[in-house]
């Protein structure tokens, strides 16, 4: 167990730590759902000139994980080590590009110093380069070893590329999932399909941005929300900021339902 931040309401809280990041459990998991949605793993092909002092060379293997919440970042930091950096940065929208937003980023880089070793490859989560990682050459993801942890994978997969905001023109809460790569929306979706609760998905739509997107049945939103973030204090899995934002669409809906 490895204490490393505070609850929300103010105790102390520890957060089980797997002996191996990339082994089945629900810390890596989590962390291989951020990585996912708003990382990237670089297999090290691409190497700069620069030596140590030794004559060993340095490979640019490694992986990089972007959240906007500082306590989740720490999460991932403690999970699979790494070094953390904080900027504030402006976006345009996913589903608008003529809205721009600005925000708080935290980048976390695993293994961008990484010395080169006598296989020719980097020592990156304790693998030689990226192999050994579940995601391949070409950036496709295999979650098979996280099969028992499916809540906190797909929870880190939604704060990695997934939004939450209350629909104002319909009182309801809408929950989608955006990104660059169809092919792992797809396999978003059979993860939802496989979940316990009832959640109804959109066919894949492009983006303005020339991404893809799909939504959650709005009638089905709340149920698979609120499923997504139970048990989440008890493990620390989970970004304060998005189960909050969580929390107040659903409670603005509720309150549309009673007018």
């Amino acid at each position: 167990m490895s204490e490393i931040r505070a609850r929300e309401d103010g105790d102390a809280l520890e957060i089980e730590l797997p002996a191996d990041p990339l082994a089945g459990h629900p810390a890596s998991a989590y962390f291989w759902g951020h990585v996912a949605g708003s990382g990237d793993v670089s297999d090290g092909a691409v190497r700069n000139e620069v030596r140590t002092a030794d004559g060993a060379r340095r490979s640019r293997a490694r992986i990089e994980v972007v959240t906007n919440d500082e306590a989740s970042a720490q999460v991932l930091a403690t999970v699979a080590g790494g070094d953390l950096e904080h900027e504030t940065t402006s976006r345009d929208y996913a589903h608008d590009t003529s809205i721009t937003r600005t925000e708080d980023e935290y980048t976390l880089s695993i293994g961008d110093d990484g010395v080169e070793t006598d296989e020719g490859g980097t020592d990156l989560l304790g693998r030689n380069g990226a192999l050994g990682l579940p995601v391949d050459g070409r950036g496709n993801y295999r979650f098979g070893a996280f099969s028992s942890h499916d809540r906190e994978l797909l929870r880190g997969l939604f704060e990695g590329c997934g939004t939450i905001c209350f629909k104002s023109s319909s009182g309801t809460v809408g929950i989608s999932f955006v990104h660059d790569d169809r092919d792992l929306l797809e396999l978003i979706r059979e993860l939802i399909a496989a979940c316990p609760v009832e959640a109804s998905v959109d066919d894949l739509s492009e983006t303005s941005s020339g991404g893809y997107w799909f939504g959650i049945d709005d009638d089905d939103a709340p149920a698979f929300g609120t499923w997504l973030y139970d048990g989440c204090e008890e493990t620390g899995l989970y970004a304060p900021s998005r189960r909050r934002k969580l929390e107040r669409s659903l409670e603005q809906a509720e309150a549309y339902d009673e007018l």
